[in-house]
């Protein structure tokens, strides 16, 4: 258990965003399964659920809130979302929250977030004039309806900053994905950093990186196993987690109820590692990212665009899409960018790789960044 406040949290967190289900269709929820492995978390001490309105299809609040319905309110803590990830939402704040109150059948929530504050959507999320979020929620949380307000984050530290500058004092925890290959890869040790100085304890998503770092590859595996034989790869991500002074709740998002069992039996114990066994992880992270574009941000590159690209920033969301196979995070960056600023616009002059340090070929990035998000 973890201390926040006057409440004692699991420090294993279930996340309802890869429920399990049915016929490989993620809308469809298997219910009974969920029910099962609801019912395995609470007698094994667990007592934090996450949940938000667009996951499976925006079925998962009502799933969830239905498997949690058969225990008494205070046996558990609840955490929702605002989902202001979709621009469309951000006048409607009032209407969602109400309807997530309803979906998931309480009447109040122990915690609720801005759901991923990023590039795309800080712009909206701080003009409480425009949409009224802050203002509505705190009303809320004076009412009781929320116990504790705080925010997750996909974007970089530069915009959790702005965030943080501006609604700081009234945010009592934060969301961020922290994992050993995003402890470099995103700068989750500078966010951290972040949360650090404004006194913010630390929630951790994608902990095994969406079941990336679940299996190794055989190299790193064994460098792990020759340190500690009884310990399962997965473990390590864990374990990796347990050493961070400030994380208070890790959410996993077991979609079975094998993974639910392991990441239980897990945490049953508290391992952090050693100095000797945080070099070798961070070496197997650093392993796994080789393919990645060694773009240090000298910035030699962009004086020279004739298109006036921000090429480090774009490098970075390539290396991200490249090594993730894809997803949201790139895309949902880009965003924020005006088209001419996209990949798209690099016309291939290779005025920059002249300049580069790294000699890396820029121009064969933008064109397959172009082709990836295409």
């Amino acid at each position: 258990m973890k201390q926040f406040q006057d409440k004692k949290l699991s420090a294993l967190g279930m996340g309802a965003m890869r429920l399990p289900v049915m016929d490989k269709v993620d809308a469809k929820i298997d219910v009974a399964a969920t029910k099962e492995m609801v019912a395995y978390a609470m007698e094994h001490g667990i007592n934090y659920y996450d949940t938000a309105w667009g996951y499976h299809g925006g079925n998962s609040e009502t799933v969830l809130g239905e498997a949690l319905a058969g225990y008494p309110r205070e046996s558990f803590y609840l955490a929702d979302k605002f989902p202001g990830y979709d621009l469309s939402n951000m006048p409607k704040v009032k209407a969602i929250f109400e309807e997530q109150l309803k979906k998931c059948g309480v009447e109040y929530f122990d915690f609720y977030l801005f759901h991923n504050v990023c590039e795309m959507n800080i712009d909206a999320y701080l003009d409480d004039e425009k949409y009224g979020i802050i203002s509505y929620l705190l009303e809320q949380k004076k009412n009781g309806r929320i116990r504790h307000l705080g925010f997750s984050a996909h974007g970089s530290r530069d915009v959790m900053k702005r965030f943080l500058d501006a609604y700081g004092a009234h945010m009592e925890f934060c969301q961020i994905q922290l994992n050993y290959v995003d402890w470099s890869f995103q700068d989750a040790k500078a966010k951290m950093e972040l949360l650090e100085e404004f006194h913010i304890p630390v929630w951790v998503m994608e902990p095994l990186r969406g079941g990336r770092l679940a299996k190794l590859s055989e190299e790193g595996e064994e460098k792990l196993l020759a340190l500690r034989p009884d310990e399962k790869v997965p473990a390590w991500a864990f374990r990796f987690l347990q050493s961070l002074p400030g994380v208070t709740v890790t959410l996993s998002g077991m979609s079975n109820f094998e993974q639910l069992k392991e990441n239980v039996h897990t945490y049953e114990t508290e391992r952090p590692l050693s100095a000797e066994e945080m070099d070798a992880l961070l070496s197997v992270a650093k392993g796994m990212l080789g393919a990645s574009l060694p773009c240090t941000a000298c910035r030699y590159c962009v004086s020279h665009c004739p298109r006036g690209l921000d090429i480090p920033m774009l490098l970075g969301l390539y290396n991200e899409h490249a090594f993730t196979g894809g997803g949201f995070i790139a895309p949902m960056a880009l965003m924020a960018q005006p088209q001419e600023k996209h990949p798209t616009a690099c016309v291939g002059c290779g005025s920059c790789e002249k300049v580069c340090p790294q000699q890396i070929k820029i121009s064969e990035a933008m064109a397959d960044f172009a082709a990836k998000l295409a």
